[in-house]
């Protein structure tokens, strides 16, 4: 059985909406980034990526993390490149340089978009106000600039990054590429971009993922007087009240 570990408001979802694409039976442990908890008391906390169990899976104490029976795997692009190679289909590779283009653009993604993005995300949205800055936003947005550029040359006479059809490179690509849009002055102008974007998360998969993590949010996430990336103390009793078969003492599983 296929396991993804992670709540889906992190990079885990990439790998959901990836097993959903691929139609492949999978259990998702919802485990939270130790940054969730860190304010709470250790015998407080809920399973998350620091917690000596989860550390046995991926000692770097990150998620998401997959096994695949005997195989152990972690960065969220990284499985899904995995999963697409061995489930085939659409969404993978049909060549050798299908295969080539698709790891390629990934690779474009983690290293020219995915740290600015993930400063713009930051610093426009998810942090407390106390740790917003928006110079760090705008030197990310600046040095994001050249690489919609080419994103949107790429794109311009086509609907997808490789091939006639959505792959497993429009889903990594388009799931870094996201993580800029509370910078939306970086998308007014390319319009195969934006009109891409669009595409992407318009597939009924990825709105399923969604759905997903808007429940996990419920479930994790903080009050509305706190920073939501929080756990409050009350909700972490209810988490480490259900068993998770595998760990033991670890919190419920949702099998989809």
């Amino acid at each position: 059985m296929l396991t993804i570990y992670g709540v889906l408001r992190s990079r885990a979802s990439r790998n959901v909406w990836m097993a959903l694409e691929l139609g492949v039976p999978f259990t998702n442990v919802p485990i939270l980034p130790e940054y969730c908890v860190v304010h709470l008391e250790p015998r407080a906390r809920p399973p998350h990526s620091g917690s000596a169990d989860f550390l046995k899976i991926n000692p770097n104490g990150t998620v998401p993390s997959l096994v695949d029976d005997d195989v152990v795997l972690h960065e969220s692009m990284a499985i899904n490149l995995y999963l697409a190679r061995k489930h085939g289909g659409p969404i993978a590779g049909h060549t050798l340089a299908e295969e080539g283009l698709l790891t390629m653009w990934t690779l474009w993604a983690a290293t020219n978009v995915e740290s600015a993005a993930v400063d713009i995300l930051h610093h426009r949205l998810t942090y407390p106000k106390r740790k917003k800055d928006e110079n760090v936003a705008a030197n990310a947005i600046k040095a994001l600039h050249a690489p919609v550029r080419v994103l949107e040359a790429e794109l311009a006479g086509r609907q997808w990054l490789v091939g006639d059809r959505f792959t497993v490179g429009d889903l990594n690509v388009s799931e870094v590429v996201k993580c800029a849009s509370p910078a939306s002055e970086l998308f007014e102008s390319p319009p195969h971009v934006r009109g891409w974007l669009v595409r992407c998360q318009n597939r009924p998969l990825y709105i399923e993922t969604m759905r997903r993590g808007r429940w996990h949010r419920r479930h994790t996430s903080a009050r509305p007087t706190r920073p939501r990336h929080l756990l409050t103390p009350q909700q972490a009793p209810a988490l480490r009240s259900r068993q998770l078969p595998q760990l033991g003492h670890w919190w419920a599983i949702g099998k989809f």
